[in-house]
């Protein structure tokens, strides 16, 4: 009758070849952080990789039950621990198995926040704990991490430690109101709901048993659209009381709330003393607008054009840490996420972390979607504005509008069928749904009423756009309020091309979006005080499409779309004006009668960067 339960037991067999250990490190307030470290057996005199992560420190060291540490560690740690790196990985506090409380995207010390602790006193903590402890390391730091991660690296750079030498923020968490994960430019991002119920019960280690609504199954464009409004879908499933969900409803404009955790405007306030490699996925679903708004903010002060670089390469949201031979429909050269870490960022961190030889970083590395190659740019946007004009019976072109052209085209616009933003049905949770949505081809949405389809003819040139394309639209509603969304697209020739060994198919006639991005009506006099629209007036609607690298080739054409929703993933405008959309009530969701305006002293277009014209 001997138990037959033993207390553990240790996956690391003496075969393995590689050290790892589980510590728990003390902050200045005493809090103790769940850290661990894997090295190669043998390694001596190395630098430290470091990330600092809400997703569970403990399962990111243990991808496969395995004695090699290639396999234990995520595919992008191959490279750095097969050289000598020891890789560290560590939950922030409050999340998994790290004491403390958890704060979502805590603010830096300042009017937000009192504590005297936030993710850069942290960060500061472990890197001092780490270079005094780890006798194998040589006392050189490097932070790297994407989207929450990327946030978390970027709080490296804030006073940092001098240990800290070099950091790539990817996809970083920056501005969740203006064009981040919670919001884009005042209109809310639905998936943000089921985020926050996931990170915020318990230490986020509910998984999908204790940690996830349990509506059951079908499509949730249906399910969205019959609880009402947002703040109705949220109350209808008791998750309108988690407290960051109260922060949202309680906000929905541009508040101090947001603004002054904006992390653009912290690194704005930052002396330049890291060199920083910040890095996104032009079709990144979730974060497109945090690394080039750090950019923008960070660049000025680097004098000599060597210390802030920015990266896009062809991926989806944390792509570059993955396997980047396609997106979708998309096929590249090879594997462009592995090329780029290989060839690029290990380059970058050997520089500064091992005294390698400088690789000369460019200034700005882009890949050329279209014609699929890296290029390197001094400076970004690298492209001179070009409007790209709409013009009546549905044409655009690089010419202004005729004075005697009809001055604008009409759609109804009705909240009870608003359009939505990937073929039906919809599942948020599908990873095959959300990854590629951004590259999905638009022809599903064009034969609605309610989407306005302006193209180019056959161009007989390439164009090659290299920046933030930014919209111009002037349009008027019949409503209060209304949402307008923008769409650049490549449209491919109606071809049949010849497909190789290891091509996927042809993709004639498609439709292929290179920027699609939201505006909240109600916000364009200025983002933190929502006003009512006056019913018939022209007003000029101007906002950024993400930023891209790309060719549209001779026989293609450039298509603009033009709509009032995208749904399920942003939350339904009523049309009526009401002091909070959260709170709208059935009867506020109404029809309007959307006009857009293409005649002189309105012409709507989108301005594009255009290089090598």
């Amino acid at each position: 009758m001997t138990p037959d339960v033993v207390a553990s037991y240790d996956r690391v067999r003496p075969d393995a070849d590689y050290i790892k250990r589980v510590v728990m490190i003390p902050m200045r307030d005493g809090v103790r952080l769940y850290t661990v470290i894997v090295m190669k057996k043998g390694v001596n005199g190395a630098p430290i990789l470091l990330s600092r992560t809400p997703y569970d420190a403990k399962g990111a060291t243990q991808r496969t039950a395995s004695q090699s540490i290639t396999e234990i560690l995520p595919v992008m740690d191959a490279d750095f621990v097969q050289d000598g790196y020891i890789r560290v990985y560590q939950d922030v506090r409050g999340l998994h198995n790290s004491e403390g409380v958890f704060v979502m995207t805590r603010p830096i010390v300042g009017p937000l926040n009192t504590t005297g602790i936030d993710e850069a006193t942290d960060a500061y903590d472990t890197v001092d704990w780490l270079v005094r402890n780890v006798p194998e390391t040589n006392g050189k730091v490097g932070v790297v991490g994407s989207s929450y991660l990327g946030f978390t690296t970027l709080m490296a750079e804030i006073n940092p430690h001098p240990a800290v030498k070099a950091v790539a923020p990817q996809s970083p968490m920056v501005d969740t109101w203006i064009g981040d994960d919670d919001f884009h430019n005042g209109a809310f991002r639905n998936p943000t709901i089921d985020f926050v119920v996931g990170q915020s019960t318990g230490k986020a280690m509910g998984g999908e048993d204790g940690a996830r609504i349990a509506h059951g199954v079908g499509d949730d464009y249906t399910l969205y659209l019959e609880a009402g409004s947002t703040g109705d879908y949220m109350r209808r499933w008791g998750v309108d009381q988690y407290p960051f969900n109260q922060k949202i409803l309680q906000n929905p404009a541009y508040t101090d709330f947001w603004s002054l955790q904006a992390v653009d405007k912290w690194m704005a306030a930052q002396p330049l003393t890291v060199p920083t490699m910040l890095i996104v996925g032009q079709w990144d679903q979730e974060d497109s607008y945090g690394a080039p708004a750090v950019y923008r903010a960070m660049k000025p002060k680097d004098v000599n054009n060597d210390m802030v670089h920015l990266v896009i390469g062809p991926w989806r949201h944390s792509g570059v840490n993955h396997y980047g031979y396609d997106l979708g429909p998309l096929t590249f050269t090879g594997d462009t996420a592995e090329e780029f870490r290989a060839t690029y960022l290990k380059p970058f961190f050997d520089h500064y972390l091992k005294n390698a030889p400088d690789p000369h970083t460019p200034p700005v590395l882009t890949y050329a979607t279209g014609v699929n190659r890296w290029e390197s740019s001094p400076r970004w946007p690298a492209g001179k504005p070009v409007k790209l004009y709409l013009h009546d019976q549905f044409a655009a072109s690089f010419e202004a509008p005729r004075p005697e052209a009809k001055d604008h085209d009409d759609y109804v616009s009705d909240p009870a069928r608003p359009v939505p933003f990937l073929p039906r049905p919809i599942d948020l949770h599908d990873g095959a749904q959300w990854k590629t949505w951004l590259v999905h081809d638009q022809r599903f949405v064009s034969d609605r009423p309610d989407v306005l389809i302006y193209q180019t003819t056959a161009l007989d040139h390439p164009v090659h756009v290299m920046g933030p394309p930014q919209v111009e639209l002037f349009a008027a509603t019949s409503g209060t309020d209304s949402d307008w969304v923008v769409k650049l697209i490549d449209v491919y020739p109606d071809v049949s091309p010849e497909v190789g060994q290891g091509e996927k198919a042809g993709m004639p006639g498609y439709e292929l979006p290179v920027g699609i991005e939201i505006f909240r009506g109600r916000y364009v006099h200025g983002f933190a005080d929502a006003q009512p629209l006056t019913p018939g007036k022209v007003e000029a609607y101007r906002f950024g499409l993400p930023n891209i690298d790309h060719v549209f080739l001779p026989g293609h054409r450039i298509m603009v779309q033009v709509q009032s929703s995208l749904f399920p993933l942003y939350d339904r405008n009523p049309q009526t004006f009401v002091d909070n959309i959260f709170n709208a009530k059935a009867g506020d969701y109404r029809k309007a009668t959307q006009s857009v305006y293409h005649r002189a002293g309105a012409a709507s277009g989108v301005i594009l960067p255009v290089a090598d014209r």
